[in-house]
């Protein structure tokens, strides 16, 4: 598709009237929380709405007013229009500016590194939320199709994962799912600072499939949430913690370690929310703290408990969350960190 003056377009949908609100508003906040990342426009034609999507180039829907200061560092190329699609790989890390490209990571990984059954894999995942959200794929009889452009998606394909990603089948909050509904045995370790996490929990992960609600309602998509533990040994084991003897505790010896580190862990001033001044509790500590975290990081990760099995890092700065005035000087402290993992 051409370049659009709203940025790089999709394909138009048709949808029938009653699927969405009459109202302008209400309309608008009912393709935002469908679509998530990009942006929708819905034109009434007859008795279906019209709908294209794109992927949006205005400052505002990313809240951050130094945006443009971070991206300037980041590529002078890259604007907010195009920003989405744009990453990084130096070997064993793969660097991006959304945090959907962790999956691509993983699928890479996975490539490489075929699992076979019964055998464990080991996610750290440092960030200020869960991403464990429905993404817009369909499931069919032999796996997933991208709802948006109707491909099949397969994360031991990489490229599939890349095309789900450009469509906005698969995006920010969501990335984690597929990897719950393609293997058993993961055990996902969520480090994460108050408010969100104050304490240590502990859930298996419930995989089912959910009902389409825009595209097509006769569809269902995957879907997991984390239910306590029962006290058995599950498959896919989830544990949300901030405390660092906690998450390292009883790591497997035998499993390989995927890293994914959101920036907005050390800092979610913003959290995607145009109201963010009026939030009562935030992350947003000064960079004298957020850099003291990363050194907290580089340690956990290099415990001997760990060093070894770490196979691959995923990092993402996440505009709109954490603020862009610390993207060069956080990435100065990590990076030599990260780099001396392998």
């Amino acid at each position: 598709m051409p370049e659009s003056p709203k940025g790089r377009s999709t394909p138009i949908f048709r949808i029938p009237k009653d699927r969405l609100p009459g109202s302008t508003t209400a309309r608008h906040g009912a393709l935002r929380d469908y679509f998530c990342d990009k942006d929708a426009d819905a034109t009434l034609i007859g008795d279906n709405w019209e709908v294209s999507l794109y992927w949006p180039t205005s400052t505002d829907r990313h809240v951050d007013p130094r945006l443009l200061d971070g991206l300037a560092w980041w590529d002078s190329t890259v604007s907010p229009g195009t920003m989405a699609m744009s990453r990084r790989r130096d070997r064993y890390i793969l660097t991006s500016l959304y945090d959907t490209w962790t999956l691509y990571s993983w699928a890479q990984w996975l490539n490489q590194n075929p699992r076979r059954p019964g055998q464990k894999l080991t996610l750290l995942h440092f960030d200020d939320h869960r991403d464990f959200g429905s993404p817009r794929l369909f499931a069919t009889e032999t796996g997933y199709v991208d709802a948006i452009a109707g491909k099949v998606v397969d994360i031991r394909q990489p490229n599939t994962i890349l095309d789900a990603i450009d469509s906005g089948a698969i995006g920010m909050g969501s990335f984690f799912t597929l990897l719950f509904h393609t293997f058993d045995h993961l055990d996902v370790r969520h480090f994460c600072q108050p408010p969100k996490v104050r304490s240590t929990s502990k859930y298996e992960i419930e995989r089912y499939h959910e009902r389409d609600t825009l595209l097509d309602p006769t569809a269902s998509r995957p879907a997991v949430k984390p239910v306590p533990r029962t006290g058995r040994d599950g498959a896919n084991i989830y544990l949300a913690t901030n405390d660092p003897e906690v998450l390292l505790a009883d790591i497997p010896a035998d499993a390989p370690i995927l890293v994914h580190i959101d920036m907005d862990y050390f800092n979610n001033r913003y959290d995607g929310d145009n109201a963010w001044l009026e939030r009562a509790e935030a992350l947003n500590p000064p960079a004298e703290e957020i850099l003291q975290e990363i050194d907290r990081v580089g340690r956990i990760l290099h415990d001997e408990r760990v060093l070894n099995g770490i196979s691959d890092v995923s990092v993402s700065f996440s505009p709109g969350f954490f603020p862009a005035e610390f993207w060069s000087a956080a990435d100065a402290r990590l990076r030599p960190l990260l780099e001396k993992l392998r």
